[in-house]
């Protein structure tokens, strides 16, 4: 089995790595900020995943990331909250475009996220690592990640496992 590896930011990394735990077929979950080429070189919460292409394809990776978080809004916090998908090689980067075409009929807004050179990743402390899973009661956690878990249980049903699941 060959792993593959694609960084995607687009909210709270807390948030994104919650959501990428629990998704069936991926193998790793590094949560913290990437970093691209300029004018998007500034770090940016995201988290670096590592998956199984023959239990997860990339399209469907995408169609996740898209619906947990606000991609098509350009809200303020777009620097510390960059929409992204952080890309490899020129095949992952059409690859991404094409899932994110075939998504937008899902909203009714242009999606925002940018599909991007992944040049840098610098993880986030060990005390923040895996914080869904170290913390589902936590008000942070049954407010925010827990809700968007169940709203993504529903979308793409048996891909997502909540935290008493895994």
């Amino acid at each position: 089995m060959k792993l593959v590896k694609i960084g995607l930011g687009g909210g709270c990394h807390w948030c994104t790595e919650g959501v990428f735990r629990s998704v069936r077929g991926v193998r790793e979950v590094k949560q913290g900020w990437i970093a691209s080429e300029s004018p998007n070189q500034e770090f940016s919460e995201a988290v670096l995943i590592q998956f199984n292409p023959e239990e997860i394809n990339l399209p469907l990776l995408i169609a996740i990331h898209l619906h947990s978080h606000s991609c098509t809004v350009d809200h303020v916090f777009r620097r510390k909250y960059r929409s992204a998908i952080y890309v490899f090689n020129a095949a992952q980067k059409a690859e991404s475009l094409s899932a994110i075409k075939a998504v937008q009929k899902d909203f009714d807004q242009p999606i925002l996220t940018n599909v991007l050179a992944f040049v840098a990743f610098k993880e986030n402390k060990e005390e923040f690592l895996d914080y869904y899973y170290k913390n589902p009661d936590l008000p942070f956690c049954t407010k925010y990640i827990a809700p968007k878990l169940n709203a993504l249980k529903d979308r793409f049903q048996k891909r997502i496992l909540m935290a008493t699941e895994k």
